[in-house]
């Protein structure tokens, strides 16, 4: 049986001055934490979805997600900096400390902020949304607990999102 782990978050979000639209999750997957960077699970559609939409390469390395993400403008992070939670369940994370999104409002100039999942969403209008002054629009997970959503139909959620890059 999984037990409750206290884990914080370590990745840096990844933006510039030219970031216009900020993708928020709930906090990195075991599977992310192991490899060190976000969306790391392979099963995880993130980064397929954002080539897909943006008419790119599947990035493969971090280097070219970041480079990717801020080609088009677009900044991510989480809602979470800390907490308790079983493996990567979402519905398990309880104790939460939220993350200060502020780093990159005060320097960008983002015009919607987005949720990737229902968990992340619940969480920013919780702990961010009186804060930040801002909405956020829940989009689909791109998880791959998220099984009920094919790529295509991703897609069709996710379209919104786009801006020309």
């Amino acid at each position: 049986m999984q037990s409750y782990e206290t884990v914080t978050h370590t990745f840096e979000p990844v933006y510039n001055e030219d970031s216009k639209v900020l993708i928020l999750g709930s906090l990195p997957s075991v599977k992310s934490r192991e490899n060190g960077f976000y969306y790391g699970h392979a099963q995880n559609r993130f980064w397929k979805l954002l080539a897909y939409l943006y008419e790119r390469e599947v990035p493969k390395s971090t280097q070219e997600k970041i480079d990717m993400l801020l080609f088009c403008q677009i900044a991510i992070w989480d809602v979470i900096k800390s907490c308790e939670i079983m493996g990567s369940s979402d519905s398990s994370i309880q104790n939460v400390v939220p993350m200060d999104l502020n780093q990159i409002l005060r320097v960008c100039d983002i015009k919607q902020i987005y949720a990737n999942g229902k968990t992340a969403a619940k969480l920013y209008r919780t702990y961010h949304q009186e804060l930040t002054g801002r909405d956020i629009i829940e989009l689909p997970s791109t998880s791959p607990a998220n099984a009920a959503y094919s790529l295509e139909r991703l897609v069709e959620n996710w379209k919104r999102i786009t801006i020309p890059c």
